[in-house]
């Protein structure tokens, strides 16, 4: 994904503290003025004074608001560069200028009106070297502020962007293998009923249909991705495993046990189903007879703990990393949802088989 470019914008806050610094200044400069016509014992109104501060900084808040509101349009104007820099020095002593005449001329319009205002006033200097100075510094201090500010906002929205794109790709991702999984568990179900049928076991073909018809119904009505409560993960389970021990007949048995906390906990959709499809392909399948799949969970503290364990043919006291979609899903998915807060171990025991542990977080069902 591209990312967009970067314009700073004023917005309504922004404007709101514009116009709020412009008044307190205003304000305190037509105070300033008001205290000196006072201290020379001339009696004047304050309306004057107050014009003066008007337009001595209310021209700079509009010339604030011009500047970040042609910025919206061309983000380089509050850029740094030596190229810039000569731009804005230009800009700034013709800025000065204007401002320097509108002064003038409110001066003489208050003179006019308010004499006694004027009297002291009226031969006031706002042309001089000194004034000039003055707002040419003023707009460097205000390029330099907007300039910093820009900055700021430059980098804040880039890591927003970049962490949106980040978000993005993983969930992509995620969903990705989410629906890569459904497939894959698909696939062996229906090789399952494709070998029922055609051993003309008819009648455990159609209850494995219905175990099947449970599974697609809750899978299908899920979002990916998503976590759901361990309940809703157990009844696939149970139906996988149903069709299972259809296959199998007795070369198949099943332990299950959890506790009513278990049950009531979150867990990301099709975590313990591809273990359990997993110790069925590659540990029950070989086996002649006497074939055991132990499944537990419980909560331990603020973890909730799982395992799948069966007694097949793993390879005896050497560990493994998994193997196969299923695991290396699993390992994905977890490192998505719980990053470097969960553990995840398969090891292959020296009593024989194969045994997966899993600990996430413990989260509660919300009612």
């Amino acid at each position: 994904m591209k990312f967009l470019a970067v314009k700073p914008r004023v917005g309504v806050t922004g404007l709101l503290v514009i116009l709020a610094i412009a008044c307190a200044l205003a304000l305190a400069t037509a105070k300033e003025c008001h205290q000196n016509i006072a201290n020379h014992s001339l009696a004047a109104p304050f309306a004057p004074s107050l014009l003066f501060g008007c337009v001595t900084w209310f021209w700079w808040a509009t010339i604030t608001i011009a500047l970040w509101t042609f910025a919206e349009r061309r983000s380089a104007v509050l850029r740094f560069s030596p190229r810039a820099a000569l731009v804005h020095l230009g800009i700034a002593c013709g800025l000065a200028a204007s401002h320097m005449a509108l002064l003038q001329h409110t001066i003489w319009f208050a003179s006019a009106r308010w004499p006694a205002w004027g009297h002291l006033y009226a031969s006031m200097s706002v042309e001089g070297p000194e004034r000039f100075g003055v707002d040419v510094v003023i707009y460097g201090f205000i390029y330099g502020v907007s300039g910093f500010l820009y900055s700021q906002f430059q980098t804040q929205e880039t890591l927003i962007q970049k962490l949106e794109v980040e978000r993005q790709l993983s969930q992509a991702q995620l969903k990705a293998l989410q629906m890569q999984m459904k497939p894959h568990f698909l696939f062996n179900t229906l090789n399952a009923l494709a070998s029922l049928v055609a051993q003309g076991r008819n009648r455990e073909a159609s209850k494995t249909l219905v175990h099947l018809n449970t599974i697609l119904r809750t899978t299908l009505q899920r979002r990916a991705p998503e976590k759901v409560p361990f309940v809703e993960e157990l009844r696939i389970i149970e139906s996988y495993l149903a069709i299972q021990k259809v296959r199998f007949a007795d070369r198949l048995e099943v332990k299950i046990e959890t506790t009513q906390e278990a049950l009531d906990g979150l867990i990301p959709c099709f975590l313990l189903q591809p273990l359990v499809e997993n110790a069925i392909q590659h540990g029950i399948s070989p086996m002649e007879a006497g074939g055991l799949i132990e499944t537990r969970v419980k909560r331990v503290g603020d973890k909730l703990w799982m395992q799948v364990r069966d007694n097949g043919c793993g390879p005896n006291g050497l560990q493994t990393k998994g193997h196969g979609i299923g695991m290396q899903n699993i390992r994905e998915r977890l490192a998505y949802f719980y990053p470097d807060a969960y553990q995840f171990d398969a090891v292959a025991p020296l009593d024989g088989g194969y045994e997966v542990t899993i600990q996430i977080p413990y989260e509660r069902t919300t009612a």
